[in-house]
């Protein structure tokens, strides 16, 4: 016979056997408290730009007397700033052409081939990266210099050699994302390929490349946000009357505070915002930050 002196209605569990309603520690609750804390301070700047950005009035004042999208309009009657964006937006595109092209090499020779020293030409690749902006742009300030006087190429104030800089600045990012992606690719594939007789170049153009084609997408819409967003190093390297966007900001401010230096600052970060939430849609960038 079943023992129902064990049995209970609904088959409810004993109430020994009830899972416990979580509760966070506190020490778990000081950890998020101290998060939020750091991330609203971290905001609250860009928060107060975004509100300025839509002050009525030209100069600034707390509470504002209303607000209006007027400012936006006027960034484009700024020669300034529009030069700047221009400028910006022609060195961008040929820095991250010319760091994706090396880059992708550099990361196909770091991750496919057996060379000697690779531990060393990785490192020295991602340095870059890690140096402060002031101390690598007075580097390449004098490097430039130094070139000049060996070879007479007026390199120094030159589109090309702004450019060349910046994609110095971007191929870090384009060989962590490229590499990152190689990581991933089984290399069974091809050498599969090769031993059917493919030509090392078709497998490349043919396998490779499309396999990877989500590492390249992002690391050229990050490297563009990199080169675009630059300002330390720029300011050793541009050109007498040439000026990048953020240089242009940086020099408005300098004379003049009111909205309209408030509405270019947000055109910018939502365009670097953009570029951003693309680049992750393929390639987590916590893989490679």
């Amino acid at each position: 016979m079943l023992d129902t002196s064990t049995m209970r209605a609904g088959n409810a569990p004993a109430p020994a056997a009830r899972i416990k309603r979580y509760r966070p520690s506190f020490g778990r609750c000081m950890l998020l408290s101290s998060a939020a804390l750091v991330l609203a301070f971290i905001l609250l700047p860009l928060v107060f730009v975004i509100w300025m950005s839509v002050f009525r009035q030209e100069i600034p004042t707390f509470p504002p007397d209303g607000y209006s999208l007027r400012w936006f309009k006027a960034v484009f009657g700024q020669d300034v700033f529009v030069q700047g964006l221009l400028l910006s937006l022609q060195v961008t595109a040929m820095a991250t052409l010319l760091a994706m092209a090396l880059g992708t090499a550099a990361a196909l020779a770091l991750v496919r081939t057996k060379m000697p020293f690779k531990g060393f030409f990785n490192n020295l690749l991602l340095t870059p990266m890690v140096l402060p902006g002031v101390v690598l742009g007075a580097a390449i300030y004098v490097a430039q210099i130094e070139v000049e006087m060996l070879t007479q190429w007026p390199l120094l104030g030159s589109f090309w050699g702004l450019a060349l800089a910046h994609a110095l600045v971007v191929l870090p990012w384009v060989v962590r994302l490229i590499g990152a992606n190689l990581v991933g690719l089984d290399p069974a594939i091809e050498e599969a390929a090769k031993n059917l007789g493919a030509h090392p170049w078709a497998v490349f153009w043919r396998i490779t490349l499309p396999s990877i084609r989500p590492g390249l997408v992002a690391a050229a819409l990050l490297g563009g946000v990199i080169s675009f967003g630059n300002l330390e190093m720029s300011l050793f390297l541009v050109g007498p009357g040439e000026t990048t966007l953020p240089i242009a900001i940086l020099q408005y401010l300098e004379w003049k505070i009111d909205p309209t230096v408030a509405a270019v600052s947000v055109m910018q970060i939502l365009l670097i915002a953009v570029a951003l939430i693309a680049s992750d849609r393929f390639v987590r960038l916590s893989r490679i930050v």
